[in-house]
């Protein structure tokens, strides 16, 4: 049977054996997972408590580099390694949030999700890195503390939903659209690029209710809002705009094309072939105005939407079920 490395054998330290021994056992034994890299990116301690936390016993690491194993599915460097390297120039990239304390900043903190391939599962994980500085200025040794706050940081999304998704379709809510409409629009004028807006309207839609029920209206809305959804790419947003009326937002999106994705919308609603009343053979429809913007200093996001709501008051006095676009972009 193989036998655990002695770690006291992997550091070189000038203090006294029993004071060195007493601070490593120390170390090991503390409930807080944590892990000392030397200066050349090598494990010399990896506590009980690292342990239990990535599935990764000591005895695998200790005096090697090949910790970021434990946290990741592919090479990347810890916060120890970004602090030993000289690298934490790099850590606005590798890390969601991040922070420096200390009178001086150098012990960094951080937080990010790991893929904890051993364990297989992820974990939310808030660590900092404290350098050990020797007699002559330089990082002898950083130690790397680690926090599980998966469970905080699944609370904090929850919480975030329920802020900015609608209960009933679970697509984003009025807040979120109006806080995305904002973003989109400042990074359309930046980049000079299009932005384009649909407004989404289901037909006679109080019929509806009074035929079927509010439960029944619960459920039409539950089904439009899918075949909605199923139509967008990845960075559009569909939202509940209130009531019956949906809002979709298509960034670096010319007219012509918010027009295809407008009939593809109304084409799909019209084949969930959802009665109007019971054994009626007419379904409900939607109708759909359609706006362009090329975002300028002269120019708002809410003429945006006003050009869309125009455009679908246009469709619905049209005869519904159609789609309706503006004579002109705003420019």
């Amino acid at each position: 049977m193989t036998s655990h490395p002695n770690v006291q054998q992997l550091m070189e330290c000038p203090q006294p054996e029993q004071q060195h021994g007493f601070a490593v056992k120390m170390m090991e034994l503390l409930v807080i997972p944590t892990f000392v890299l030397d200066s050349n990116c090598k494990v010399m301690i990896w506590n009980r408590a690292c342990e239990r936390l990535t599935g990764v016993s000591a005895y695998e690491v200790l005096g090697t580099s090949d910790h970021w194993r434990s946290f990741y599915s592919e090479a990347r460097p810890t916060l120890a390694d970004l602090v030993i390297l000289g690298r934490t120039s790099e850590i606005h990239s590798l890390y969601s949030q991040q922070s420096a304390r200390g009178d001086a900043g150098n012990n960094l903190c951080a937080e990010n999700w790991c893929d904890m391939p051993r364990v297989g599962r992820r974990r939310y994980l808030a660590v900092d890195a404290s350098p050990i500085y020797g007699n002559d200025g330089r990082i002898m040794a950083v130690v790397e503390t680690l926090r599980d706050m998966t469970d905080e940081k699944r609370a904090q999304i929850a919480l975030e939903q329920l802020a900015t998704r609608d209960g009933l379709t679970s697509l984003a809510n009025r807040r979120c659209f109006d806080d995305t409409l904002g973003a989109e629009w400042q990074r359309a004028l930046r980049q000079q690029q299009a932005l384009s807006l649909l407004m989404v309207d289901v037909d006679n839609f109080k019929d509806y209710n009074d035929a079927h029920g509010h439960l029944g209206g619960d459920e039409c809305l539950q089904r439009i809002a899918g075949a909605v959804a199923s139509e967008m790419r990845a960075n559009d947003l569909v939202a509940r705009y209130g009531g019956e009326e949906f809002a979709v937002i298509l960034p670096n999106q010319s007219l012509k094309g918010a027009a295809i994705v407008a009939e593809r919308i109304r084409s799909r609603v019209e084949q969930l072939q959802l009665p109007k009343r019971k054994g009626a053979r007419d379904y409900v429809t939607v109708s759909i105005g359609a706006a362009t913007a090329l975002p300028s200093g002269d120019s708002e996001a809410s003429q945006l939407v006003a050009t869309a709501d125009a455009a679908l008051y246009r469709a619905k006095h049209m005869g519904r079920n159609r789609i309706n676009l503006p004579d002109t972009d705003i420019i």
